[in-house]
């Protein structure tokens, strides 16, 4: 069951692991970038530099991110049901 916020997250973290175009734009200006997709950030709550993990980090995140949600999920039927 995916919900926006899953499909939102799941996209900006492909977008990151994917687009190294994306990933300079963050980099340098992370406030910008992230408006570009719909997304808000208070520029205050930011560190003076943005460092960005490796491609393949933010990829193994991103499926392990995706692997916990699908399966979290998938027990909220089983929990709703009070057959536990």
């Amino acid at each position: 069951m995916e919900t926006v916020i899953t499909h939102d997250l799941d996209s900006i973290l492909d977008k990151l692991s994917r687009d190294d175009a994306f990933r300079a734009w963050v980099a340098d200006d992370p406030v910008a970038a992230m408006a570009s997709i719909g997304v808000a950030i208070d520029a205050g709550q930011l560190p003076g530099k943005v460092t960005l993990p490796s491609k393949e980090v933010m990829m193994a995140a991103r499926l392990a991110i995706k692997a916990k949600l699908d399966s979290a999920a998938g027990a909220i039927p089983f929990f709703l049901s009070g057959k536990l």
